[in-house]
Formats: structure tokens, sequence, C-alpha cells
């Protein structure tokens, strides 16, 4: 029996600036964030994008209020996110995880490597301040088709 694939645009709600007051309402929320800068384009192989870092929250108790905040006092040791929020303002969105369940019975992790290879897909490479790559999903039965609105980053 084949299952039939759920097709799902993904658009992202309007940015906020990578500020504590920004980010503290999201303690409490698991799900997947994307920091971006304002007018710098990277340069990516295919095409160009000013998202810099894919990242995730698994655990309430690691909420995407404290991995940001990590990120934002410089604590995740992410060094390209630290020296380009040095040179001009950052932003921030995000996907709360719920929001996806009835669409993904996969895990959260699963999905993060799911929007890292679909950027890797149509960018040629991962984001430039994401130090570790996405594992390959690719062979487990998704019943989700995401289209994602890179185009929002550009």
């Amino acid at each position: 029996m084949i299952k039939e694939t759920t097709e799902l645009k993904i658009f992202f709600d309007r940015p906020k600036t990578f500020e504590m007051q920004n980010i503290k309402p999201l303690k409490g929320l698991t799900g997947l964030y994307f920091i971006f800068n304002d007018k710098t384009k990277i340069q990516y192989p295919f095409k160009k994008s000013r998202l810099l870092y894919i990242g995730m929250s698994e655990k309430k108790t690691n909420s995407m209020a404290s991995r940001l905040t990590g990120h934002f006092e410089g604590k995740s040791k992410n060094l390209g996110l630290v020296n380009y929020r040095k040179t001009e303002q950052l932003f921030f969105t995000y996907i709360n995880f719920e929001m996806l369940r009835k669409f993904w019975n996969h895990r959260i992790e699963d999905l993060e490597s799911y929007f890292i290879l679909d950027f890797v897909e149509k960018y040629g490479v991962y984001p430039i301040c994401n130090n570790k790559s996405g594992y390959d999903i690719l062979d487990k039965k998704l019943n989700a088709n995401f289209i994602i609105d890179w185009q929002y980053f550009e």
C-alpha cells in the first residue's frame, strides 16, 4: 500500500529582532528557529540568501528561548553568529513544533535535518553558521512534503 504524501506550504512569521525582549516569550516552546541578517546576502553556490543558521529545540526544558539566548549571549560558542551580530542587526523567526505535529510523525531532530537538507538542495550548501550537518533522513518514509518558502530570506 502506498501512503499518500501531504503537501504543506511552510511560510515564515514576521521577523523579530534578535534581542532578549523577543526571545523571552519563547520559553517552554519547542521547534525550529532561523537566524538571519538584515541586508547582507550570503553568496551560496546556487543563489544568495540572508539565512545564517537553522536551529532547533527538542525539549521544553531547553526551549527555543534557552537556545536563542545561548546564541545571543555567545554561550553556544557559534562564532559565526557572534561575529555577524557584532557587524549588523540580526533577526529570527521560528516554527512551533506543535503546529506541525499532525503533518510530521518523526522526531524534531529529523525535522531540522529535513529543513537543512532542503536548504542544501536549493542553495548548494549548509547555512553558513550551521557547524554540523543534517544527517541523512531521506531513506525514511516521510508522510509530509513541505514546500518551504526560502524566498523569505532572499
